[in-house]
């Protein structure tokens, strides 16, 4: 009768240890799935201000029909965004490929780390009626 309830004790151990290593793998896939879904929306939040800023006079801080004064730098960024906006607990956003005539690309990198060590990246090419996120790895 001994050998037997060890052999249950350690059967419910291996039990609830398999249940433990599966709990945590789906914790980390829900928060990289979580953290992509943040990014995008601060994405698609400067995609609508620069899609505001293509519409607007100079008069008002706008670009007249075009994103060509937002540069692929923190200035460019700036007549967007906060810097508060630019780091948050989501992730890191930056100008891509400067603004044109047609259209500008913004990139966001996610603050919750993938297996392979990397970051989850994520792109948002806008133009004047248009946002499309794209993944990147």
């Amino acid at each position: 009768m001994g050998q037997q309830q060890i052999l249950l004790v350690i059967l419910g151990v291996i039990v609830v240890g398999v249940a433990i290593a599966v709990s945590i793998a789906m914790y980390q896939d829900n928060a990289i799935d979580h953290n992509r879904a943040a990014v995008i929306g601060d994405l698609k939040k400067l995609a609508i201000k620069a899609q505001q800023y293509y519409s607007k006079p100079t008069s008002l801080g706008g670009g007249v029909n075009t994103f060509s004064a937002l540069t692929a730098d923190a200035t460019g960024l700036a007549q967007l965004a906060t810097t508060a906006f630019t780091d948050n607990a989501n992730g890191t956003y930056t100008i891509k490929t400067a603004g044109s005539d047609s259209g500008i690309v913004f990139e966001g990198v996610g603050k919750i780390g993938l297996s392979d060590g990397t970051y989850p990246t994520y792109d948002m090419t806008v133009t004047p009626s248009t946002q499309t996120p794209t993944k990147l790895n």
